[in-house]
């Protein structure tokens, strides 16, 4: 059973940058095998894809809304997932989840193809 665990939310200026991470526990191999996404849920709104990595990293997929200011990025050996924000503006204000996926289409960002998540940081960007 794998286990996630989001941290590094908090509130920023427009402009600024933050980088979240995302601790894996639980899997007796690690993070081996699981592809992992990041999404987020602005208030009110509903939850979408922001970005995903293959479980070598070599496959790199991220939102339109976010190409050229985030970057999604894991450590295997630190069990850990990453998504560096910078130039965030008003609306990427949201709560942040990191999931795990060992569906093949997990780039398509469905998150029905995602069955562990963690529970969330938020992140507040100010204008």
């Amino acid at each position: 059973q794998v286990q996630l665990r989001e941290s590094g939310g908090g509130l920023v200026q427009a402009g600024g940058s933050l980088r979240l991470s995302c601790a894996a526990s639980g899997s007796p191999f690690g993070m081996f095998n699981y592809a992992m996404g990041w999404f987020r849920q602005p208030p009110g709104k509903d939850r979408e894809f922001v970005a995903a990595i293959s479980w070598t990293g070599d496959a790199i997929f991220h939102a339109k809304s976010v190409q050229g200011r985030f970057t999604i990025s894991r450590d295997n050996a630190a069990n850990t997932l990453y998504l560096q924000m910078n130039a965030v503006k008003p609306e990427d204000t949201a709560l942040y989840f990191c999931a795990a996926s060992q569906d093949i289409d997990y780039s398509s960002g469905r998150s029905s193809l995602y069955p562990y998540w963690g529970h969330g940081t938020r992140v507040t960007v100010s204008s």
